[in-house]
């Protein structure tokens, strides 16, 4: 293979060209001293985009995931909360983070020996055991994660199971966990080779989830098996609860049935045609818990159905790729509000389908739309979105708006009760599910 070098006359020629555009010097010099984005955006489309909405629920303080990779968490349980503050008439409410965080590690660490217990002949340079191995702890997760971890330990407030140093920065105690189950691993395929049984392993894999919850608890601190409920509503009530467990505080608090609500992804992809079912190998958590299962279907029954959840007073779990097109000093996801093709010069062509296939995009960021904007003829114009980074990110309080365009575009999942779509497409859960590749992009917010 040859390669062809770039010549000196050719980085010259350059220079001189970009020297000579008045636009170009202008853009560099406002970019440089104030950053990309701030330098692009573009204040005419900022103020096409007010914070008003038709629909609008009211959410408590805005909440903060900090130095971590918990969005799909915090983002759930924002969803959860509302409905404790609606049905309580409380001023404000949050739910621990950090308890399901806690047990997503120590569930993630079991998934992934079960995984290399079961994988002990795959070859260690092949592309699925590279793939398997790379980052058993990260922070992300999906819906269906979320549900399996709550479904099993159910939910805490949070001033029974607050943040820790560790859980609010938690590159460290990841990358020690996942040093610690490489040798695992190690330990295991030895003795695979020496010639240990698979029940034998196992019983290795039970001392070693031993140490690891022992870490998680060193790092975290160890959650609550019960504790005492107190809220205080808005005219000064008082419930009060002893000796209370989190599985029982969800059913009787929260009060959702998880088993009702599935992901619906929009991936206009050759590799995934609407009106199926898919789910993605070894993405999950709980061993032995519900596999993760997507329906695709065309973006406007994806938009169809958040909508009539927000009419009927219910938030919309969703994950999209929020890097794209966003101004964060504004709080605002849109391509023209963004200014960034105006200052750089460029015009990106890609769709929706070939960004995913060429891994231009994906899900990388879980939040919640707490309310929508309708035009004249019914059609939604902006979203209402409810992050997780605190106040300080953007003018109005760490919400966020996303045009419409953008949604089409940024996109890929919402997590909706069944009974907000249409009987037949409802039907089409019931068909098997079709298996997509560790690597497929639909994983990439648990990664």
């Amino acid at each position: 293979m040859s390669y062809k070098s770039l010549s000196e006359e050719k980085l010259a020629a350059w220079s001189e060209a970009f020297r000579a555009s008045r636009a170009d010097v202008v853009a560099s010099n406002a970019s440089v001293q104030n950053g990309l984005l701030s330098a692009a955006a573009d204040h005419k489309a900022l103020q096409s985009l007010p914070y008003t909405f038709s629909i609008d629920l009211t959410q408590g303080s805005m909440t903060n995931q900090k130095s971590s990779g918990r969005c799909w968490l915090f983002a759930a349980l924002n969803t959860f909360r509302y409905e404790i503050i609606k049905k309580y008439n409380l001023k404000d409410f949050e739910l621990s983070q950090n308890y399901l965080f806690f047990y997503d590690k120590v569930e993630r660490a079991n998934y992934y020996l079960e995984n290399m217990i079961t994988l002990i002949d795959e070859p260690i340079t092949g592309r699925l055991f590279t793939f398997l191995n790379h980052d058993p702890m990260g922070d992300g997760g999906q819906w269906d994660m979320m549900a399996n971890l709550v479904r099993k330990y159910g939910v805490v407030p949070k001033n029974v199971y607050p943040d820790s140093a560790n859980s609010i920065a938690s590159r460290f105690p990841n990358q020690y966990l996942v040093s610690l189950l490489h040798q695992d691993t190690i330990l295991l395929r030895k003795a695979h080779k020496e010639g240990r049984t698979e029940d034998e392993l196992r019983q290795m894999k039970e001392t070693m989830m031993q140490d690891v919850y022992r870490i998680l608890c060193i790092s975290y601190g160890e959650p609550p098996r019960t504790f005492d409920l107190t809220m205080t509503d808005k005219n000064g009530g008082v419930i009060r609860e002893f000796g209370i467990d989190g599985k029982t505080f969800f059913s009787k608090y929260v009060d959702l049935d998880l088993d009702s609500f599935i992901s619906l992804i929009h991936s206009p992809t050759e590799d995934k045609p609407y009106s199926r079912t898919y789910t993605v190998k070894y993405l999950g958590n709980v061993a032995e818990g519900k596999p993760v299962r997507y329906l695709n279907l065309p973006m406007e029954v994806l938009k169809e159905a958040a909508i009539r959840q927000l009419k009927d007073g219910h938030p919309v779990w969703f994950g999209s790729d929020c890097h794209c097109f966003v101004s964060k000093n504004h709080a605002v996801f849109d391509r023209e509000a963004s200014g960034v093709e105006k200052l750089l010069g460029i015009t990106y062509t890609l769709s929706k389908g070939e960004r995913l296939d060429y891994g231009d995009s994906a899900m990388n960021h879980a939040m919640v739309f707490l309310g929508v904007n309708l035009d004249a003829e019914g059609k939604p114009d902006r979203w209402r979105v409810e992050n997780s980074w605190g106040t300080e990110s953007g003018p109005i309080g760490g919400y966020y708006i996303a045009s419409d365009s953008w949604f089409d575009d940024n996109v890929f999942q919402i997590a909706v009760d069944k009974k907000y779509l249409d009987p037949a497409i409802a039907d089409l859960l019931t068909q098997p599910m079709i298996e997509l590749e560790p690597w497929d992009p639909m994983g990439t917010l648990a990664r």
